[in-house]
């Protein structure tokens, strides 16, 4: 990898992921969703909820899948297509 020891700084955020409180769509209960993951399933009622997933040096970037791992990179690269 480049001069970027600990990735680069788009990715930030997909290496390091944060919890974030969403409403699920079918019973409006409170749930986490991590920021690396495309979807989260309730567990008040078993709905998927997927969450937006905007553009990402992912999508572009030649050294993306070692910068992020390739597990993440796969999963990623896979929601985004839906």
């Amino acid at each position: 990898m480049s001069m970027f020891k600990e990735g680069c700084p788009g990715s930030a955020e997909i290496r390091s992921p944060r919890p974030e409180d969403i409403r699920c769509q079918k019973c409006g209960e409170k749930m986490e969703i991590w920021t690396d993951e495309p979807d989260s399933v309730c567990k008040n009622c078993g709905q998927v909820n997927a969450r937006p997933l905007g553009s990402s040096c992912i999508e572009w970037c030649a050294y993306a899948k070692d910068c992020v791992g390739a597990e993440k990179f796969e999963r990623l690269m896979k929601a985004q297509k839906k």
